[in-house]
């Protein structure tokens, strides 16, 4: 039963990061720090797997996994960008704070602002995980 709350409670905050049937979502930064219990809540409520970092087709949204130690947030996040669908969003993960790989949240401020980018919303996104809905405003996409 614990899990099945677990469960539960991972599918509600992917639906409230803004995710829902029948989207395509493309994954950047998988490792084994992943949380797979929302990777297969996401799975679970858009009914497929998640693309891989080259797939080369329309994404409606990207899940972006991001640690202290990946290297330039800002190059990640215009990456993402690259297939996104207009009305698309990215969800940004980082490690919690007093995780390995924690990110100070003014550099995520910083690099989401950088990449023409605003927060639509947060939630915590499993155990060890923040996640950040980020939007591009409706007059800068193309």
């Amino acid at each position: 039963m614990i899990a099945t709350a677990h469960a539960a409670a991972t599918k509600g905050l992917v639906a409230k990061l803004g995710f829902a049937a029948g989207q395509v979502v493309q994954e950047f930064g998988y490792d084994e720090d992943v949380d797979d219990d929302f990777r297969l809540a996401i799975e679970e409520l858009c009914g497929s797997e998640l693309e891989e970092e080259d797939y080369g087709d329309v994404a409606d949204a990207v899940v972006l996994w991001w640690r202290d130690d990946d290297g330039d947030l800002v190059d990640a996040l215009v990456d993402g960008l690259t297939n996104l669908a207009e009305a698309g969003f990215i969800v940004l993960l980082t490690p919690k704070a007093g995780r390995v790989g924690h990110v100070d949240p003014s550099d995520v401020q910083e690099a989401t602002l950088t990449a023409g980018l605003h927060s639509s919303g947060s939630s915590k996104a499993g155990g060890e995980w923040n996640g950040s809905r980020l939007v591009a405003p409706k007059t800068d996409r193309r």
